[in-house]
């Protein structure tokens, strides 16, 4: 993959790490990490799919197999990378799990698991992390909110809340991180273009009316449009930006 000589926007030199980097969002937040002259070590459960996205990234990319869930695993996962493959300056929470149900259909179960995944765990690592950059006085969180965390939307209400929870974790970790120049921001993805959503789209024509007419712009977003927002946030063009949540969205959290 060919670099990009960005100047300030540039990453030369640094080590990210991307939970769910295999895919979707993930990828393209990797794709630009690479671009930007960064090494990324991409997370996710399927070794297939991480090494296929690997395999795109190239030399710059490395991959580990590991389950955001499984909490007990973090501190080893951080630290493998840290004596191994070098200071992780750059963290990127982004893996999660969506569930779509009506509140009265959602149980404690479903309401519990996406809280587990989409928030204690993201706490979890970037706990970790930390303690390794709070050493060297630098370093830059990026968690992946959603629209559900700026907005209500119906359907949505574990999923929805665990994303409004970030923005209160980012907001108390800027508190106690900042003096050691940990900064920590958030981005709010709005509708971006997959397979998955897409597909999904297609076979609700209402549905697809109600986003489209949410959205400012007359498109949907794509995930390059995700990675150059982390690229700017990881970067010392934000050296003195922290606690942002930053819409990505084409104008939607905002449109009437």
């Amino acid at each position: 993959m060919v670099k990009i000589n960005l100047g300030v926007f540039s990453l030369e030199g640094k080590l990210a790490l991307v939970t769910g980097g295999g895919t979707g969002i993930g990828l393209g937040i990797s794709r630009a990490f690479v671009q930007a002259g960064a090494r990324v070590v991409i997370t996710g459960r399927r070794e297939s799919v991480l090494q296929e996205a690997s395999k795109e990234l190239g030399e710059q990319s490395l991959y580990q197999v590991h389950d955001i869930t499984d909490r007990g695993s973090i501190p080893k996962l951080v630290e493998e990378i840290e004596n191994n493959i070098g200071a992780i300056d750059i963290l990127v929470n982004n893996a999660g799990i969506h569930h779509k149900a009506w509140a009265q259909e959602t149980t404690d179960e479903d309401f519990e698991r996406i809280i587990q995944t989409n928030l204690i765990s993201v706490f979890s690592l970037t706990r970790e992390c930390v303690r390794y950059m709070i050493e060297r006085k630098q370093g830059a969180i990026i968690m992946i909110s959603s629209m559900a965390g700026l907005f209500g939307i119906d359907r949505v209400s574990a999923y929805g809340t665990s994303k409004s929870a970030l923005t209160g974790l980012v907001n108390s970790l800027v508190t106690e991180y900042s003096e050691y120049n940990v900064r920590v921001n958030a981005i709010a993805p709005g509708w971006i273009e997959s397979n998955m959503f897409l597909n999904a789209i297609s076979k609700d024509e209402a549905r697809k009316q109600q986003i489209t007419n949410r959205i400012a712009m007359d498109h949907f977003g794509k995930t390059e449009d995700i990675g150059n927002a982390a690229v700017f946030l990881a970067s010392a063009a934000a050296k003195y930006i922290t606690g942002v949540v930053l819409p990505v969205d084409g104008g939607a959290a905002i449109n009437f």
